[in-house]
């Protein structure tokens, strides 16, 4: 019988807080939500208390589902680790993505087994979500 050896996740875990919870828990789910302001009908991403555009606080959560996908709004190539555990991913393709299905959103992101040479602005990408442990899983990005 052999022993499952699991290796330690050693790069930074996002928190959740108040303002957060509800996006954490749907990534662990392997889906993606986001504010929604009541009154304006804008977007909020990241989340916050309020709604970014007009200030209102009444805000809900709105389930975009689990096949997300993008454009490479911009981006950047890092050849040097700025947080621990980072350390065996350089370089790192960081990029700003823009959702197809809602373009006013941007979300940040690595682009996942992909190089600088296979990126340019408006490359178009899908979400996927790592599990980083039994509790987290962290949304990113790979070519479509």
């Amino acid at each position: 019988m052999s022993e499952e050896t699991k290796v330690k996740y050693e790069k930074p875990i996002p928190l959740k807080t108040i303002d957060n919870t509800p996006y954490w828990d749907a990534a662990d789910r392997h889906e993606l939500v986001l504010q929604k302001c009541n009154c304006c009908n804008a977007y909020n991403h990241p989340p916050g208390p309020s709604c970014t555009s007009c200030g209102s606080p009444d805000i809900t959560w709105e389930s975009q589902g689990n096949d997300i996908r993008g454009k490479v709004y911009t981006y950047v190539v890092s050849y040097r680790p700025f947080l621990p555990g980072f350390q065996n991913d350089i370089p790192l393709v960081i990029a700003v993505v823009e959702l197809d299905n809602i373009p006013e959103v941007k979300i940040i992101g690595n682009v996942l087994n992909a190089t600088a040479q296979d990126l340019a602005v408006g490359t178009a990408v899908k979400m996927v979500w790592v599990d980083v442990n039994d509790n987290r899983a962290i949304p990113q990005w790979e070519l479509a």
